[in-house]
């Protein structure tokens, strides 16, 4: 038989016998078959294993758990198989163990995986389910007009369904965990507020990031990072933990949950009932209870049973979250090489000398005057440079990320050295932050401030704050820095939005109409209701021709919980005074530039 072929065990009672005679007597045969361990009487030191055969077309496999062959010689001796055969079936042995090894090992998950899993959850809590369903219920009625402090008001049962369930799994809130979860809930205030949808984007974005923070108590960069965006994977299996619960709950319990569902029903009957004969009975009371109680109709039902569904899920995935959260901060990450110390500071050394120069440019450019420097007007030089200055800014604190990833680590040498030439750069990048922050206001004062500006501006400022936390990172220690740099990024979102950047944009064109008399209307025009105030100042036709765009899109049958303070301060002041409706045609008006190019 060839060496590649695939071996064919015999069994046992065809392997060869040891002599070619005939066959033994009966009685020689029974003492052979006691010997070979087949009669009931034959002890355990006598049995001798069998090979198994191997298996063919329409055979089973063998089981997993088969005996360890015994030692070579002493089976060869015993089993009485030839030494190739013996050989092959070793080795089919081996291959069945290494199998068994692999589908094992391909069923486990990776090891990162395995530390991060969060345990099994406990059982629902009650409370958390009644808090579950009024989440649905509220989302249901209050989030289909629009955006305002309806959002608060689906958060707050939100957020007490997830307390309940981490009550119930012994986790007991923590000082950043108040943090995340108030800076979550301060950051719905904005929608409340501001009429502009940009802010308010960035506030329900950073408010989902802090609230799965609060949720899941991470302090690594890998925690943070991840466990910011974690909730969504709680999606499914929050709805298959909830529904669990209540299976069990009403499997164990039906004698409880019958009256309390009669109780419910005669409950809403009897404010369906009485409610309906006041409100024909008192037009004042009929209209008090129009506005504060949400309008609902039948064609609205797919809607609203949509948005209750998105508010039963988002509920239940934030209460399994606090129950059983993934541990992303035992996912480990393995430390950069460290390098020789010429090898890694020369490069730092090199680039904090180019910023020491551009840093003097920039103090003699301030000292001499700009004209006196080069052949530039300074809104011209301040165009040509901020956005360079920004990327220069982003880039650097990728550069510190990995000069901090790949310093070497012999030492307080080492370490010294790593701390001075990190803040070195550190502070040239601040002077570089202030560098564009000037260019920006330069900029403005000779075009005007515009939604892009504004932002950009106060994300630079964001960078410089921190650049700021990365120095002090290397005086205090980093193990902070984490969540710092992700509460200074909710802070700025908030704060960025409580400042009203469309009010702002409004409030620096209306001034530096007064002072150049040059304006852009056609770009106010585009402006939310936030600007109204300030654009109410303007002289006609200016003024109406600035706020008749912004008056088209109010409306004043909207809710009270789908419209924002801005809108309510729009439309009242547009109610003392009404637009003109002659000077709205903008007829005649220059258009002014703002400095975009394109116009």
């Amino acid at each position: 038989m060839p060496d590649d072929a695939q071996p064919s065990i015999p069994s046992p009672s065809a392997a060869p016998s040891p002599s070619a005679g005939p066959a033994p007597p009966e009685g020689e045969a029974a003492a052979s078959r006691a010997r070979a361990g087949t009669e009931p009487d034959a002890g355990p030191q006598d049995a001798v294993p069998q090979p198994p055969v191997a298996p063919g077309h329409g055979q089973r496999q063998p089981p997993a758990a088969a005996a360890q062959p015994p030692a070579p010689a002493a089976a060869q001796q015993q089993s009485a198989l030839p030494l190739r055969q013996y050989q092959q079936w070793q080795q089919w042995q081996a291959h069945q163990h290494w199998e068994q090894q692999r589908q094992k090992k391909a069923a486990e998950p990776p090891a990162w995986r395995a530390g991060v899993r969060p345990a099994p959850p406990a059982r629902i809590r009650t409370a958390s389910l009644w808090a579950v369903l009024a989440t649905g219920l509220l989302s249901a009625l209050f989030l289909g007009a629009g955006l305002g402090l309806n959002l608060l008001v689906v958060a707050v049962p939100a957020a007490l369904a997830a307390y309940f369930a981490a009550q119930a799994a012994g986790r007991r809130p923590r000082p950043w965990t108040l943090v995340w979860g108030l800076g979550g809930l301060a950051l719905l205030v904005v929608p409340a507020l501001r009429d502009a949808g940009w802010p308010t984007f960035l506030a329900v974005l950073s408010a989902l990031a802090l609230g799965s923070l609060a949720l899941h108590g991470s302090r690594s960069w890998a925690g943070v990072l991840i466990g910011s965006v974690s909730i969504v994977g709680s999606l499914v299996p929050g709805v298959r933990w909830g529904w669990r619960g209540m299976r069990e709950r009403a499997n164990g319990s039906r004698d409880r949950w019958a009256p309390v569902l009669r109780t419910a029903a005669i409950a809403v009957g009897l404010l369906v009932v009485f409610g309906a004969l006041f409100v024909s009975a008192d037009a004042a009371f009929a209209e008090l209870l129009g506005k504060l109680v949400p309008e609902v109709s039948v064609g609205d039902g797919p809607w609203r049973f949509l948005l209750f569904l998105l508010g039963l899920v988002g509920a239940l995935a934030a209460a399994r979250t606090a129950a059983a959260p993934h541990q992303w901060d035992k996912a480990t990450i393995r430390p950069g090489r460290a390098r020789k110390r010429l090898e890694w500071a020369l490069p730092l050394i090199v680039l904090n000398l180019l910023f020491a120069a551009f840093n003097g440019v920039q103090l003699a450019v301030l000292l001499r005057g700009y004209e006196a420097v080069m052949d530039q007007s300074r809104a011209e030089y301040a165009r040509q440079g901020f956005w360079q200055l920004l990327w220069a800014t982003l880039l650097t604190i990728v550069v510190i990320a990995f000069a901090k990833r790949w310093a070497p680590r012999g030492g307080a040498r080492d370490h010294l050295l790593v701390r001075s030439v990190l803040g070195a750069l550190c502070l040239l990048t601040l002077v570089v932050v202030a560098s564009a922050l000037s260019r920006m206001n330069m900029y403005v004062d000779a075009y005007g401030l515009t939604r892009l500006r504004v932002s950009v501006a106060a994300m630079e400022l964001w960078l410089g704050v921190v650049l700021v936390l990365i120095m002090a990172a290397g005086v205090f220690g980093a193990r902070w820095l984490p969540r710092a740099v992700a509460a200074s990024a909710g802070a700025a979102v908030l704060a960025f939005g409580l400042a009203s950047p469309d009010a702002l944009v409004a409030e620096r064109n209306v001034a530096r109409y007064e002072k150049h008399r040059t304006i852009d209307v056609e770009y106010l025009q585009d402006l939310s209701a936030d600007a109204v105030p300030a654009l109410d100042t303007l002289p006609e036709p200016l003024r109406s021709c600035a706020l008749d765009a912004i008056r088209k899109g109010l409306d004043e049958d909207d809710p009270w919980y789908a419209t924002s303070r801005g809108e309510q301060r729009a439309l009242d002041l547009l109610k003392r005074r009404p637009i003109d409706e002659r000077a709205a045609e903008c007829r005649d008006l220059p258009s002014g530039d703002s400095g975009d190019g394109y116009r």
